[in-house]
């Protein structure tokens, strides 16, 4: 077995640690979701809280972890016996992202429900984890589905399962942990309230804490028994520190001092609803047991703060998590009672106190994921962006105020990914036929399955009121939903673009549409064109919050190479169809349709569309052209791609509901 990097040799990341604690001292809190650039010991952080876990007293022989003390009345092993009891380490169980419905929750054997009537349940992850950890790396790429039934089991507490009439319950108490990088993609902002708490790290730029950080990797590759033995001491303190505080946690007062100034901190930030105040108060009482205190301080009501609401007061996906601390002090000070504690008394910070980062790291640590202007322009996610480089370049224009925009869909029925936007065939949805399984049953048609085997009764010697089954008679359900697409933007960056309103509209109108992809979960994309070529701004992506960054940051002027911008999507689309060919394309080309530049630039144009057209990928042209005498050459190239043309006008009216209702036929691959 791996020896696990040891929680307390994590150099720095204090805030992560600090919430990490919390949650082992009281798991009511709600978990931990872990935010930030790659490399920055999330995964090594949560998988080393596992040692810290005090061992865990289960019935013997029962699959679900059920406590002998309190065993679980509806646990389907039971009922269990008095005595007969095993103690064990707290598990650590992780949760892949490409895992299965049935390997989260579990699976009944529904050839046996059926013809013996016998729940024969074979238990999922979540069963597993049950009084331990639940660790989901890269949780923002969990399909929303799985994430629903991971946070409606850590909200109640059990597991349910049901199957045509049959149903199993199981307990289901874990310590949830997810982890992702933003530049991947964001939760859903419902989702994202559905944990307790959070915490924002990045990589030190301090180079003596760097220095360590590797000295002490390299140490633990060397030799991680060795290492792990060095800091058993360390370990073992902080072990005893968190039962002790598990312990003292039920004498913790929350006085109404710290219940008002909860209420009204919650109140000032205009978080939605209640879990924030549950959270905050649930959060500060585990600060002050985890200090060895039975009362709340209105240091724990700030801490508290600074991990429960960041993730909670964002307005749109392109806000970035925070907090003004100002604000919060001046909130804190106003509703504090008259024998508001000396703040000197407090704990020490870091991760050995209630203390820590607050909520966010220093300035100085460097830029957050998901903040995107405290980059360089030129280093914003890793990637280069568009520098001046021809005479009349303008600077990038801001874009005017998002609007909500109707659905643009792909035509035709699709297999990909699970989302939003356009009709597909998936696990989940309204049913639409029967067909037989291909592997493992998942979702049981039980007419057709019933009329499948009803005419061998008598031939199998039936004799009973039950069927007699086959394998061969279960019919798995075909049903229909949504998928997410890939939205591919194809944006004219010329100088004929360049007039400083129109491109602000332009850029309004991108940015909306690009709002709506992060709704349904789509990809995507960016290509930019002027001057000599064109580029991939951004290669498509299922962040939304770094395509908008990328378009802000977006500079115009000179020549307009329209045919090397399409031949530029052409190519994103044939790789990206490689990657991931369940996923369709939807391409926006945002232009006036003028193309200059080189020899026969329109009829260079007119041949690159057309191999759109060939594939049958779904397009939209969003005519950029103004002023009173129009040339009509977007609606042109609209017809050469096989697709529809629509204003900046059309675009925020209700007309659009129709828009790509005509693109219907376009699509001849997907049909």
């Amino acid at each position: 077995m791996t020896t696990p990097f040891p929680f307390t040799a994590v150099v720095g990341q204090d805030d992560l640690r600090l919430a990490l604690l919390l949650n082992a001292v009281s798991p009511a809190v709600g978990g931990v979701l872990v935010r930030g650039e790659k490399g920055t010991a999330k995964s090594t952080a949560v998988r080393a809280l596992s040692a810290l876990m005090p061992e865990v007293d289960v019935v013997s022989e029962c699959r679900f972890s059920c406590d002998p003390g309190s065993p679980d009345p509806g646990c389907p092993d039971g009922p269990h016996e008095p005595g007969g009891f095993a103690s064990r380490p707290a598990r650590m169980v992780e949760l892949p992202v490409g895992a299965s419905e049935d390997r989260l929750v579990g699976a009944l054997d529904i050839e046996r429900a059926l013809s013996e009537g016998v729940k024969a349940f074979e238990p999922g992850l979540l069963a597993d984890a049950h009084r331990g950890i639940l660790y989901v790396d890269e949780v923002n790429l969990l399909h929303d589905h799985l994430v629903d039934l991971l946070l409606d089991a850590a909200a109640m507490g059990a597991s349910y399962v049901e199957r045509e009439g049959v149903s199993v319950r199981h307990a289901a108490r874990f310590l949830l942990v997810g982890t992702m990088n933003p530049e991947e993609g964001e939760l859903r902002p419902q989702l994202l309230d559905r944990f307790g708490l959070t915490v924002e790290v990045a990589a030190s730029r301090e180079p003596e804490q760097r220095v360590e950080v590797v000295r002490r990797r390299l140490a633990y590759d060397d030799d991680p028994a060795g290492f792990a033995a060095r800091w058993a001491e360390e370990e073992a303190d902080v072990r005893a520190r968190i039962v002790a505080a598990k312990k003292l946690l039920p004498s913790v007062r929350l006085g109404d001092d710290a219940l008002r100034q909860i209420a009204a901190t919650c109140a000032a930030f205009e978080v939605d609803g209640m879990r924030a105040d549950i959270v905050m108060a649930r959060t500060a009482t585990a600060l002050a047991a985890w200090a060895g205190r039975t009362d709340v301080l209105a240091e724990d009501v700030r801490q508290a703060a600074l991990l429960a609401l960041p993730h909670r007061r964002r307005r749109n996906p392109f806000d970035a998590p925070g907090l003004d601390e100002d604000k919060l002090d001046e909130t804190l000070e106003e509703f504090s009672g008259d024998d508001d504690p000396d703040p000197d008394s407090g704990p020490d910070s870091g991760p050995d106190g209630p203390g820590g980062g607050g909520g966010q790291p220093a300035p100085e640590d460097g830029p957050q994921g998901g903040d995107q202007e405290a980059r360089p322009e030129a280093e914003q996610d890793g990637q280069p962006q568009p520098q001046p480089s021809g005479a009349g370049e303008q600077s990038a224009a801001r874009a005017s105020e998002p609007f909500r925009t109707k659905v643009l869909s792909v035509p035709g029925l699709g297999e990909g990914a699970a989302g939003r936007r356009s009709r597909a065939r998936t696990e989940h949805g309204r049913t639409t036929g029967a067909r037989r399984p291909k592997g493992t049953l998942t979702k049981l048609h039980l007419a057709a399955t019933v009329q499948a085997a009803a005419p061998h009764q008598r031939a199998r010697g039936r004799s009973g009121p039950g069927l007699v089954m086959r394998r061969d008679d279960l019919r798995q359900a075909t049903r229909e939903g949504r998928e997410g697409n890939l939205v591919l933007f194809v944006v004219d960056a010329s100088g004929s673009m360049a007039a400083r309103q129109r491109m602000s509209a332009v850029k309004g109108a991108v940015l909306s549409l690009l709002l709506d992809a992060y709704q349904r979960r789509d990809k995507v994309g960016l290509v930019t064109f002027r001057g000599s070529g064109a580029e991939v701004a951004l290669p498509p992506t299922s962040s939304v919050d770094a395509a908008a960054a990328r378009l802000e940051s977006l500079p115009t002027g000179g020549r307009t190479p329209l045919s090397a911008g399409l031949l530029r999507a052409h190519d994103v689309l044939r790789v990206e169809r490689l990657r991931d060919p369940a996923r369709r394309p939807l391409v926006v080309v945002v232009t006036d349709g003028r193309a200059t530049g080189g020899p026969e630039p329109v009829a260079l144009a007119g041949r690159a569309a057309r191999l759109f057209a060939a594939e049958g990928v779904a397009s939209v042209v969003v005519d950029c052209e103004s002023g009173p005498v129009r040339l009509g050459l977007a609606g042109q190239l609209a017809g050469e791609l096989g697709g529809t043309a629509v204003t900046l006008d059309e675009l925020r009216a209700d007309s659009i509901a129709g828009l790509v209702k005509d693109v219907q036929g376009t699509s001849r691959r997907a049909a």
